[in-house]
């Protein structure tokens, strides 16, 4: 398989090693909510939380989404977002192996990226998660463009590049009907209107392949050459709940009736045009530079990837969208960020989560608020240069790293003891 070479690649494949193990310190001053809380929103550098992380949650996330640094040759407040080149690509690789590490068996990554590093990213990817298992480029038309720049087209559209750890994982396909695909559809199939004054289309319940045991005579009306697509009971049941369009002819086939009422819209495709950016303007926009990613942007991620209970991670928290729309949608969350942001920022707004605010999908997911989060800093090394053990450590944290180092697997016990402790 190919690789992708960088100045200093050699030494970034091993950067994950040298990394220290650190605990994770509980800062009261900034959590809240339900003291029994399983959430974390953690400041600090996300390599190092990571890998922290690592003893009690490897292979237990269902759903990773992050948002990285574009190195577009800008300047946020926030973020470095003028990295050269090969320091962005030794700034991910190791992320995105502790990442993998993190990530359930049935488990998926989503991550977001425009046009600059698109192709060096996938790369990345097909290496750390193997190649079979790239599940989706999704595209989102995040913007329109009423001009172009100069010598080039003007780009409105982002990647989601979207990979599976094994090829254990399940898709909740999802329809939708605010596209425009899905709204010139309506207007050209639901032209047909019953006695109740109900829109609806006809389509074809004749069967595309031969299927003796479904050719019967219904009410006198043709017989499909190849025999129907239902069998002879269904067939009845539609009959009784005003299902089926009868022809004129008995000399034509029967068709279904499908109401616009009862429409789910188009199954959602790799092409987003129907989630909006949230207008700068808007009050749903965090205050957040940079800050307007829709929450109906993370939900449809995570009503594709996840359920409810599943716990969710972003290690580029931003603003906090990600985890304020899982906890809204009752999912688990772990949020990573850096900078004071974390506290002024992302803890901010998901206070306000849990009291109920109505911003984003709170409407559409019903969000009454609750729950709540544990804030935490990052603490002590386990071990020092040399391999020694922190003195300062307590035995259960040791011995959840040492199993660990051990066995590449959480110590469930120590895991279920310390969880709010780490």
């Amino acid at each position: 398989m190919p690789i992708l070479q960088w100045l200093d690649r050699e030494k970034t494949i091993k950067q994950v090693s040298k990394v220290p193990y650190r605990l994770l310190e509980i800062d009261a001053r900034f959590s809240y909510g339900d003291e029994t809380s399983r959430n974390m929103l953690i400041q600090g550098d996300n390599l190092e939380a990571l890998k922290a992380l690592l003893p009690y949650y490897a292979s237990k996330v269902k759903c990773i989404y992050i948002d990285p640094p574009y190195n577009t040759g800008s300047a946020f407040e926030h973020y470095d977002d003028n990295l050269e080149h090969s320091k962005w690509l030794d700034m991910m690789y190791p992320r995105l192996e502790l990442l993998r590490e993190l990530l359930s068996e049935d488990g998926s990554i989503f991550i977001q990226i425009d046009d600059d590093e698109h192709a060096y990213l996938k790369i990345l990817l097909d290496e750390i998660f193997g190649r079979k298992n790239f599940i989706n480029n999704i595209v989102w038309k995040r913007r329109g463009g009423s001009a172009n720049p100069k010598n080039r087209l003007n780009t409105v559209t982002d990647h989601v590049l979207w990979y599976s750890k094994t090829s254990n994982y399940k898709v909740n396909h999802i329809f939708s009907m605010n596209d425009d695909i899905t709204q010139e559809y309506i207007k050209k199939r639901f032209v047909n209107i019953d006695d109740a004054g109900r829109h609806f289309m006809k389509s074809p319940i004749q069967s595309p392949n031969y299927r003796p045991n479904l050719i019967y005579d219904y009410k006198g009306y043709k017989t499909p050459v190849k025999g129907y697509s239902i069998s002879y009971e269904l067939m009845q049941s539609w009959d009784v709940e005003g299902k089926l369009s009868f022809p004129d002819s008995k000399t034509q086939n029967i068709n279904r009736k499908i109401y616009l009422d009862e429409y789910k819209g188009q199954p959602v495709s790799n092409l987003w045009c129907d989630i909006k950016v949230i207008n700068p303007m808007s009050k749903e926009r965090s205050d957040f530079d940079g800050g307007q990613k829709p929450e109906a942007f993370i939900e449809r991620i995570l009503t594709l990837a996840t359920n409810e209970n599943d716990l969710i991670l972003d290690s580029f928290l931003g603003s906090g969208t990600t985890t304020a729309v899982a906890h809204k949608m009752n999912r688990r969350w772990i949020g990573i960020e850096m900078g004071e942001q974390a506290k002024t920022h992302c803890a901010t707004r998901l206070q306000k989560v849990i009291d109920g605010e109505q911003g984003g999908i709170s409407k559409d997911v019903n969000w009454q608020g609750g729950g709540g989060f544990r804030f935490y800093n990052l603490g002590e090394s386990i071990f020092d240069q040399d391999g020694r053990i922190n003195k300062n450590i307590k035995f259960e944290h040791l011995a959840a790293h040492i199993w660990f180092s051990e066995t590449k697997t959480p110590l469930n016990q120590c895991h279920k003891k310390t969880e709010n402790h780490i």
